[in-house]
Formats: structure tokens, C-alpha cells, sequence
């Protein structure tokens, strides 16, 4: 009986509604609640229909309190146009290519991800405080049409026009500013066709000693006349892809996310910059390009250990604000569990610090949780909690000036200190 007069309900409330021209359902909503309201004060009606009416009447309500301006995050393009048309036509392809990356934080999944970046930073650019539809300020343009932009909720560079081309801005930058050991990092939406990084800098320098080109694209990564392609399974169309590039004394290697593709031991050309090249870039095909640094290598993790007593790395990242760890962490929480599993008389406290930006209070509490996500990282890979700890310290002591992208990056970082 109950079942029956709870169907008769429904379906009496679904007859009262009409469709529009577009298909929607179109309801009275108030004068339906008020007539039912009405009718439940006056008379007893079976705990089962009452239950079932409460649920229609709040999925009613939400409807009818709903509003028509509701809108969902799209990418932002603050660059003003030569026309209308191509105005429009630049805001649908920046929407189109801002709704496949989404905002879900990256899995930690890069178990053999053993990429080590350098330890003293030469450039950093995280677009902190850029301004949308100007040019990036710590860059320097060789070509083409290149612009701040909003993609999702991230600052990126965009790369718009035909052939565009950009190098660091740095000063004396005729000179080789890339030291014997040096890793470039940085993440690129590929839309298609190729990204291509020049090993010298295009606008400053001549290019000499067989400099070389690394041809990005969506499925393979080639340095001329060395060639490897991605896992058939996989490919970086239409999504960030984290691009990490080590140079050793004349040794190269460079991977696309995980997947190291290029390696090799004894490269026949002298890098002395870095050239960033989008030649089929346009404003309906644009590239992006975010979290760009160049650092110099250091000594090995566990020659730092006996040298130091401490691994200082600023090469864990998180997310911005967060103590979410993103996977490029990875390649050095492999190298700190592989050299803790060699040797497993050290102890070590993990300990966080950050640069001064933002609230003090807050900088605390952000160190402090990082460092737990690093050390609860290190042993869920098999690392015994008893061999750990964690600590944090905020902003309170800097490495380096906090007046600097690179400064502050520097300020950002882990420290596995031992303690025994």
C-alpha cells in the first residue's frame, strides 16, 4: 500500500510538468511545494510517502533556486586581438585545449623514474604574478606571437603565432651559461605536431660544436640522429607532459613524464643555451609551456651524506599551496629509498622549508605537513617508520634571497638530515 501510494505521487508530480522547446522540463515548483506542504499539514499520510516526498521536494527545490549563470571553469586569454574574429577564434582554441588537462593532482605511479635534477638554480619561472596577455617577463622573444595566458587555474606561457620562439632572459646571455652538469625541466601541452628545444640560445648565440635539436612530439622524442618513441600505449596529445632534460659531461639523457627515450652516453656537441621553438603554433593551435628551470647538477646523494650530513633537494615538488606530492618527485624519492635500502644503518629526519611568501603561520603549517607526505611516502616504498621522522620550518631558514624566482626556489625544499 505504502509502495503504491508513493508511485502514485511521483508520477502525478511528473504529469504536472511540460517539456519547452529545448526538451527541459519546466515546473511550477512553488505552487506544487505550497499545495503539497498544504496537504501534508492536513492529513496524516503513511511515514513511507512522506519519506518519498521529502526526496522529490529537495530535488524540486534545487531546481527551482538553481540559477541560469552558473558556469564552469574555462581557460582565460587576457591577449587582446588584431580583430574580433581572431580574438574569437584564439578564446575556442584555448578553451578547447584547457578541458583536457582537468585539475586532478597527477598519481604517483613513476617507480622507475630516476631523474635527479641539479641543486643550484640558474633560471626559474613558475609565472608567479605575470600579467595575462603580456609578454612573460623573464623571457625573451626571438619570434612569432607569445603571451601570458590562464589555462584552467594555471599561469602558462602560450605560444600563438606562426614559428614562435623564446629564450631566457638572462644577462650576458651571449655567453654559455649551461655549466657541465645542468637538467632543464619544465611542462608542455602538446596539441600536436612538435615542440622543439634548441641547445644554444637562438637570439644570443651562433650555434656551434653541432649543437643539436630536441624534436618533441606527441608519440616519439628524437634528437637528431637518435630517435625513440613513446610506449605504444601512450601518448601526450592534448595533456601536460613533464619534460626532463640531464646533461652529464658530454652524457644526455631526456624523458617524456617516466619514459626515459633518449640516452646517450658520449654526445658530439657542447649545449650553451636553451631555445624554447613552436613552429606550427597559431592562435587555433596553441602550445603551452609552465614550471620551467634550468639547475646545476651536484654530488651524489650518499657522497652528500658522508660530506654534509645532510641531502638538501629541491627537486620534491608539490602543488602549489598543498602538500600534495606531483610525480616528477619521484626520481628523487627513488634515489633517497635506493640509498636508505643500501644503507640501512642511516637514520634521517625529513624536514621542510619554504620561502617567504605568504603568511608566516601558514608557511609553518605548510612545512610541517610536507614533510610528513615525504616521510609517509618514503614508507609506503618500504622504508621503516622507526628509521624516520619529520619536522618543519617554515620560512625561518633561507638558503638564499627570497628577492628571486630563483632564490625562492632554492628556499622551497627538503632536507634529509642524518641522525645518527
Amino acid at each position: 500500500m505504502k509502495i503504491r501510494i508513493a508511485v502514485s505521487l511521483l508520477m502525478a508530480c511528473f504529469l504536472l510538468a511540460s517539456y519547452d522547446a529545448s526538451g527541459q522540463v519546466k515546473i511550477n515548483l512553488k505552487k506544487k511545494i505550497e499545495k503539497e506542504a498544504n496537504k501534508r499539514a492536513n492529513e496524516k499520510t503513511e511515514k513511507g510517502v512522506n519519506k518519498g516526498f521529502n526526496k522529490l521536494e529537495k530535488g524540486l527545490k534545487g531546481l527551482f533556486n538553481k540559477g541560469d549563470d552558473e558556469k564552469t571553469d574555462t581557460v582565460k586569454q587576457a591577449g587582446q586581438a588584431g580583430t574580433m574574429q581572431q580574438g574569437a577564434a584564439e578564446n575556442a582554441a584555448v578553451s578547447a585545449a584547457g578541458a583536457a588537462p582537468g585539475d586532478k593532482a597527477p598519481a604517483l605511479k613513476w617507480s622507475k623514474y630516476d631523474f635527479v635534477p641539479g641543486d643550484k638554480i640558474i633560471f626559474e619561472d613558475n609565472l608567479i604574478g605575470e600579467e595575462n596577455g603580456e609578454f612573460p617577463s623573464r623571457w625573451d622573444l626571438v619570434n612569432g606571437t607569445v603571451e601570458n595566458a590562464v589555462l584552467g587555474k594555471d599561469n602558462v606561457i602560450m605560444f600563438r603565432g606562426h614559428s614562435s620562439t623564446i629564450v631566457p632572459y638572462l644577462k650576458n646571455p651571449n655567453i654559455d651559461y649551461l655549466p657541465d652538469m645542468f637538467t632543464v625541466e619544465f611542462d608542455l601541452y602538446l596539441p600536436n605536431n612538435s615542440f622543439k628545444v634548441y641547445f644554444y640560445d637562438r637570439k644570443n648565440q651562433n650555434q656551434t660544436n653541432g649543437n643539436r635539436t630536441l624534436d618533441i612530439t606527441s608519440t616519439y622524442m628524437n634528437l637528431n640522429p637518435a630517435r625513440s618513441s613513446l610506449p605504444g600505449e601512450k601518448t601526450i596529445a592534448g595533456k601536460w607532459a613533464h619534460i626532463s632534460i640531464a646533461y652529464t659531461n658530454g652524457k644526455l639523457k631526456a624523458y617524456i613524464d617516466e619514459t626515459r627515450l633518449i640516452n646517450i652516453p658520449h654526445a658530439e656537441f657542447n649545449p650553451t643555451g636553451i631555445t624554447f621553438h613552436a613552429y606550427h603554433a597559431s592562435a587555433n593551435n596553441p602550445f603551452f609551456v609552465k614550471n620551467f628551470r634550468i639547475a646545476e647538477g651536484g654530488v651524489k646523494y650518499y657522497d652528500r651524506f658522508l660530506q654534509d650530513g645532510k641531502i638538501v633537494s629541491n627537486g620534491i615538488r608539490f602543488d602549489v599551496g598543498k602538500a600534495s606530492l606531483r610525480p616528477e618527485s619521484m626520481g628523487v624519492l627513488n634515489e633517497i629509498y635506493k640509498m636508505l635500502s643500501e644503507h640501512p644503518g642511516v637514520n634521517v629526519s625529513v624536514e621542510g622549508h619554504t620561502d617567504s611568501d605568504g603568511d608566516n603561520d601558514l608557511n609553518q603549517k605548510l612545512s610541517e605537513d610536507r614533510a610528513k607526505t615525504v616521510m609517509k611516502q618514503l614508507v609506503s616504498m618500504g622504508i621503516s617508520a622507526g628509521r624516520l621522522s619529520s619536522k618543519g620550518f617554515g620560512e625561518t631558514m633561507p638558503v638564499s634571497t627570497n628577492a628571486t624566482p630563483e632564490g625562492k626556489a632554492e628556499n622551497r625544499r627538503v632536507e634529509f638530515v642524518r641522525i645518527n
